[in-house]
């Protein structure tokens, strides 16, 4: 067995009776299935363990990540030390607030919102039935595809700063843009969002759900895996066509490839490492750069 770190025996001890984990493997919660260990992961079970392991972070004076569903993460091999606080089977929860309106918490996947709102016969969140992520990621970085935003049906949204204070945020205060909210440079934690949405016919929300997973399905490498989309949306082009005319698809570096499917795609095609991915993601921007003048920028989130 691993002797304790410090800072492990600290934690463990200000936290007796949270579920922590030492050395957790982040490729365990990561959808790239890449990462090394982290020092301390914790698993919150609610919004005042949440704020307890916030409140002790910052006693300790020990930066902490956030990892939601870990769709969009690359996590480093090296691992990371410090907490990490993993919200994913934490803030679970939805409920009908009027006709029109849902409150979801910041735990619950995107697939999962919108199902629950179609069954309510409220439209507006179908373009994330297929998005793999949780209700809080999607707001952080306003999740979107097939033309919807989560901007779009935002109300408002709670959140909690590192010291454990929540407050409300209303959509303008968001400072929503193309996969970008305030809350990147606030560090602020999603707890739940509200959505404002429009009445319809189950049957119909449903019908275009099904439609838009038969789109995704039928273009995406869902069986490898990834973190979705690899780059932003570039001004003046699409990055999978930027990406195709460079003769890059099925490109590699180690055991990380441009998927063949989708060259909008980064894959791992089997013990793929993080250095693998980054050096990918550098050499498909630098040749698309290259050969169109337009710099593509990971939509992965690299820690």
């Amino acid at each position: 067995m691993t002797e304790l770190t410090e800072f492990q025996k600290k934690i463990a001890a200000l936290l007796d009776g949270l579920e922590l984990r030492m050395n957790e493997p982040m490729a365990k919660h990561t959808s790239f299935r890449v990462g090394g260990g982290a020092e301390v992961m914790a698993f919150p079970k609610n919004v005042r363990e949440l704020a307890e392991l916030l409140k002790v972070s910052a006693l300790l004076d020990c930066k902490c990540a956030i990892l939601g569903a870990g769709t969009n993460v690359l996590a480093p091999d090296e691992g990371i030390s410090g907490l990490v606080i993993c919200l994913k089977d934490c803030l679970d929860g939805m409920e009908r607030l009027s006709d029109n309106r849902i409150r979801v918490m910041a735990g619950v996947t995107m697939s999962r919102a919108a199902v629950f709102a179609a069954n309510l016969g409220l439209s507006g969140l179908e373009f994330a039935h297929g998005i793999p992520g949780s209700v809080g990621g999607g707001v952080y970085m306003n999740a979107g595809a097939y033309g919807g935003e989560i901007c779009q049906v935002c109300d408002r949204v709670e959140v909690m700063d590192r010291q454990g204070n929540t407050r409300w945020l209303r959509n303008a205060e968001m400072e929503f843009s193309y996969r970008h909210s305030v809350l990147e440079t606030t560090s602020d934690i999603v707890i739940c969002a509200e959505f404002s949405l429009t009445p319809a016919q189950p049957e119909t929300i449903k019908a275009r759900m099904k439609e838009l997973i038969g789109k995704r399905s039928a273009s995406q490498p869902l069986d490898l895996p990834s973190a979705g989309s690899a780059f932003k949306r570039p001004k003046g082009g699409y990055a999978a066509a930027l990406i195709e005319q460079a003769g890059l698809k099925g490109f590699r570096v180690g055991n990380a490839g441009i998927s063949e499917k989708h060259a909008g795609f980064a894959v791992n095609l089997g013990g793929a490492t993080a250095a693998d991915v980054k050096e990918l993601l550098q050499t498909v921007s630098d040749r698309v750069f290259a050969q169109s003048g337009i710099r593509l920028e990971p939509e992965i989130r690299i820690w």
